[in-house]
């Protein structure tokens, strides 16, 4: 048995426990086999050594977030305390300011390059924002993450994220399952996305509830797509009625952000890719953004970047340029 009495110095305990001791009640709730006492400023953990030093760092996590951030709420503590049983005591300072949000284990999910941070800022300032590039450049992530951030910070209600189901060389016929078994496969990168930034309980409990949706494009005809952050991944496999289609399902309080990697179009010969169209009809309205991701921004392994660089000055698939972008 072990036994830790901790003092809280220079804060006051109603806003690290909570009104009513809720913020307290969810630590007691993690740690059933601990008993955990308060008493002014003082707080008691008695129990196993390896659950008492847990819950002394999820304290000290929730008294460092107070002094740095000045903010701690319920959900944080109970976003904290479902990233990981124990809690890691990673938490950044106000100088990581290149953080999104966190992830698992406490784990910041950043922007890592000039143009990641450059797409974080688009979308911060336009309701619909165009991220162009390669694979292995972050898009597809960095807008998962984009979302995550907003449902967290209820400026959304709920997630949606959807791509084209588009053959690339393999019949969906031929896959073993039902319809959702045949298109789970080409949605698996948004799940990966969101396994790394959501506990996997919170995930399956947004998911049951929809409010977080992976379904293919096709799935979003006729719909109303309102206080939600949307993604249409992969489309540049949409053609140009598709791309239409999506955006004009867009509701009020809707932010979204569509990717395309130009250089990996799937459709069949006789049909266009759609996403040229789109960047060229677009490119002046206002509240629309474009940002373009290169050979710079791969945060794959180390030959993902040169293999890009040489495919491209091969010309075999050219990647549009965004003239204001290369200026800069």
């Amino acid at each position: 048995m072990s036994e830790i009495i901790l003092t809280i110095e220079g804060i006051d305990p109603v806003e690290l426990f909570g009104e009513k001791n809720s913020r307290l009640n969810i630590l007691k709730k993690a740690y059933p086999d601990l008993v955990i006492t308060s008493r002014g400023n003082s707080l008691k953990l008695s129990g196993h050594k390896q659950e008492t030093q847990r819950a002394k760092g999820n304290v000290e996590t929730m008294v460092k977030m107070l002094r740095e951030k000045h903010e701690l709420t319920d959900q944080i503590v109970e976003d904290m305390l479902e990233g990981e049983s124990p809690m890691t005591n990673r938490l950044p300072s106000k100088a990581s300011g290149n953080t999104i949000v966190h992830g698992r284990n406490g784990r910041p999910i950043k922007a890592k390059t000039k143009n990641q941070k450059l797409l974080v800022n688009t979308s911060d300032s336009n309701d619909i924002v165009f991220a162009i590039g390669p694979a292995g450049t972050g898009k597809t992530y960095t807008a998962v993450a984009l979302a995550v951030k907003a449902l967290k910070n209820r400026l959304v209600r709920k997630i949606i994220l959807t791509r084209p189901a588009v053959e690339a060389g393999e019949s969906l016929g031929f896959l073993p399952g039902d319809l959702k078994d045949k298109v789970d496969p080409y949605l698996r990168p948004l799940y990966d996305a969101l396994d790394d930034m959501l506990p996997a309980e919170k995930l399956k409990k947004f998911m049951g509830e929809r409010v977080i949706e992976v379904a293919p494009l096709a799935f979003m005809r006729g719909r109303t797509l309102d206080n939600a952050f949307i993604i249409l991944d992969e489309a540049q496999n949409c053609t140009s009625a598709q791309i239409k289609m999506f955006l004009t399902r867009l509701g009020p309080n809707a932010k979204c952000i569509i990717t395309g990697d130009p250089s990996q179009i799937d459709l069949p010969r006789n049909q266009k890719s759609g996403l040229f169209r789109a960047l060229d009809i677009l490119q002046d309205v206002n509240g629309i953004g474009r940002v373009f991701l290169g050979a710079e921004d791969v945060v794959r392994h180390r030959l993902v970047k040169e293999i890009i660089i040489r495919y491209q000055r091969a010309n075999e698939h050219p990647i549009i340029k965004d003239k204001k972008q290369e200026e800069e």
